[in-house]
């Protein structure tokens, strides 16, 4: 089986693996949007970001991934068992998935063979404590839509259906890639990623051969090229693992938080999420960097992906979002 293409080996796409990075310390950020061209290496960091999650304990057999076996639902039926290390989950949900693939429904084996009502788990079970990947995520069908939004502001996935009535634990990190120019994400859908960014294909002649290079080296001489870079992804591992650590120990100054308050009010950001994204974005930044605090560095390092896909539409300004952020961030830190 070959592995994927490894993280730390991509080259260039800075931001699109700074956010990565930072939604893997601190999940409470709310997922990464990432949009731009085809083959611009967006589903490669996805597959390779599994290889940087730190493993989590989780009981033998439960489907949600539970780590005590008094999280696991009752439903499953799980018998008493110690907790193994096991990797993180990193959950593909293909566009054509049906409903029931997604939340889970009767299991028509056990129906037609036992009699039995039985609860077959979707992938949102599966997904539980890990991520969620969706490609082509402006593409998704409505009624999936609004299921990810039920699950995602509630973390607790419900069906109804076929006299079964389920509930279990739902919580994931909602990780997106698409072609703007397949059409437009939902806006309801857009505000529950914690960080949107854009990607675009490298201008630079170097950086060219230097993709085409890693590429060719890795469908050549696989293992050789594997080898070498798995030492890196483990460095950047363990960094994510201690900034995980640390993250308890970093102090958020008052004047991190007013810097905050003033971009996302400059802005013009709809509600309050804009600065709790960015002050937990910066955070994760700053724990990674084995910084002490939160300083105003931090900050802008994060701004342009955690508040790119919060602006109101401004007809009279036809700069890119991206662009409006970099001219109020030179306002307001100069």
């Amino acid at each position: 089986m070959r592995h994927p293409f490894p993280f730390s080996a991509i080259v260039g796409q800075d931001e699109m693996k700074q956010a990565m990075i930072l939604t893997a310390i601190d999940p409470g950020i709310g997922g990464v949007l990432v949009f731009g061209d085809r083959g611009t290496g967006k589903s490669t960091a996805v597959r390779a970001l599994a290889a940087l999650l730190p493993p989590i304990r989780a009981i033998p057999n439960c489907p949600v991934n539970a780590e005590r076996i008094a999280d696991c639902p009752q439903w499953a039926a799980v018998p008493p068992a110690k907790a193994e290390i096991r990797p993180t989950p990193v959950i593909d949900l293909p566009l054509g998935a049906t409903e029931d693939r997604v939340v889970g429904a009767l299991d028509i084996e056990k129906a037609l063979t036992r009699g039995e009502k039985a609860f077959e788990p979707g992938l949102l079970a599966r997904a539980n404590r890990g991520y969620l990947y969706i490609d082509e995520v402006n593409l998704l069908e409505d009624h999936i839509v609004d299921l990810l939004l039920d699950v995602a502001q509630s973390g607790e996935n419900v069906v109804e259906r076929e006299g079964l009535s389920i509930r279990h634990a739902a919580r994931f990190v909602l990780v997106g890639s698409g072609n703007p120019e397949e059409g437009e994400l939902r806006p309801q859908l857009l505000d529950r990623f914690g960080l949107s960014v854009e990607v675009a294909s490298p201008r630079d002649i170097e950086e060219r051969i230097e993709v085409v290079r890693r590429r060719d080296a890795y469908e050549t001489d696989h293992e050789g090229f594997m080898a070498h870079w798995a030492r890196e992804d483990a460095k950047v591992r363990r960094r994510i693992t201690a900034a995980r650590k640390a993250m308890k120990t970093i102090e958020t100054p008052d004047d991190t938080l007013r810097a905050c308050a003033e971009l996302c009010l400059a802005l013009g950001s709809d509600g309050l999420r804009g600065e709790l994204t960015l002050l937990k974005a910066a955070r994760a930044l700053a724990a990674f960097e084995k910084a002490p605090a939160v300083g105003r560095t931090h900050v802008r390092a994060v701004a342009p992906s955690a508040l790119r896909h919060r602006l109101r539409r401004d007809p009279l300004d036809d700069a890119g979002s991206t662009s409006r952020v970099g001219r109020v961030l030179e306002d307001v830190f100069g």
